[in-house]
């Protein structure tokens, strides 16, 4: 666990790092000392700048479930693992300088594309194209039955970290710790039916626009959907200045032939405008009533992203019952492993040391 201290020193800044850009500085509030979390002092990841990797070494693809999962790996094969889990409209390069920061430190890193993204395809083409929130984290379950994984250390951002909280939730003997970007995700249906406040559900545009034809024929267009999803990064991480090359990588993840079908299902169940699956229903009513999560866990709420609830994280605490530490990054946006893969990668480590 790393004070702020420890973080300047790390991160080669001095008393006046608070000057410096809010991007260099990957601000860490709120972190907890060694004996508040309850561990011992984790190793310090190495700095690293975002975009200095480009790529990953080492893809494959493996049967899991009804899937054909494409997926990255870094590290050693026997090494503790750690799942990373991108969301939407991302892919797997969100975690392209994270990656090699926690095979450094001797983890075996895992980041697959999930349904819908990438190299990951449908076994048969009658499976149903379901996205709603269960079937996701089961998706997760099976490849690390796949992967002969019987516990991991996961961590992910927007649908990835919903993923990662469900099945810390539903299958916690199955999750070492817990790095969960803007807290707990676990969408709830019922609340999902109530308004919210007007600039809430302006940030939410899409998830509206998905809900109509208009929408869904946008998605279907290979330059329509490219266009969106590109302004959506500008819109939630207004700091991050990406240049093409960085979008075209993760948007050949946009021209799998089951990505507009995927999100316009997801966007759609969540809002009770398209149904799910009936042998899921098990799942889906464990997870209304907002089970809580018991294993050791950081959350991470990125300062500059619109869909940051207020409160530093006092919305969620309650939920997290086990091991916990809160970290604010300032100046940071919605793609936090990307923008911030230092921060990122620490809490994982940190985590682990729980």
């Amino acid at each position: 666990m790393i004070s702020r201290r420890t973080f300047n020193k790390a991160a080669g800044l001095g008393t006046g790092a608070a000057a410096l850009s809010p991007i260099a500085l990957q601000g860490i509030a709120n972190a907890a000392t060694p004996q508040e979390a309850g561990g011992g002092p984790a190793p310090t990841v190495s700095a690293v700048a975002p975009g200095t990797h480009t790529s990953f070494t080492e893809l494959k693809q493996i049967r899991a479930g009804v899937l054909d999962v494409g997926y990255a790996e870094a590290g050693p094969a026997h090494g503790p693992a750690v799942i990373c889990l991108h969301g939407w409209p991302y892919d797997i390069h969100s975690f392209v300088d994270v990656a090699p920061l926690l095979a450094e430190q001797g983890y075996r890193v895992i980041v697959p594309y999930l349904r819908g993204h990438g190299t990951t395809t449908f076994l048969s083409p009658r499976t149903f194209r379901n996205a709603q929130q269960s079937v996701v984290a089961l998706d997760i379950i099976a490849l690390m039955d796949a992967l002969k994984i019987e516990k991991a250390v996961l961590a992910g951002f927007d649908w990835g970290s919903r993923t990662a909280d469900i099945i810390a939730a539903l299958w916690p003997e199955r999750v070492t710790g817990l790095v969960s970007v803007s807290g707990y995700l676990i969408t709830n249906l019922a609340a999902q039916k109530n308004p919210l406040p007007p600039a809430a559900e302006h940030n939410w545009w899409y998830q509206y626009y998905f809900s109509t034809e208009r929408g869904r024929l946008a998605m279907t267009d290979r330059q329509n959907r490219r266009d969106l999803c590109r302004f959506v990064w500008q819109t939630v991480s207004p700091t991050w200045q990406f240049d093409d090359a960085t979008f075209e990588r993760t948007a050949t993840a946009f021209d799998n032939p089951d990505y507009a079908a995927i999100v316009i299902h997801n966007y759609r169940w969540r809002l009770g405008l398209a149904d799910g699956e009936r042998r899921y229903d098990r799942y889906e009513q464990l997870l209304a009533t907002r089970p809580v999560i018991e294993v050791p866990t950081i959350t991470l709420d990125p300062e500059r992203d619109p869909f940051t609830a207020p409160g530093n994280g006092a919305s969620y605490r309650d939920r997290f019952v086990g091991a916990y530490d809160h970290r604010t990054l300032y100046g940071i946006g919605h793609n936090v492993p990307q923008e911030a893969p230092w921060a990122f990668a620490q809490a994982v480590v940190d985590v682990d040391r729980f």
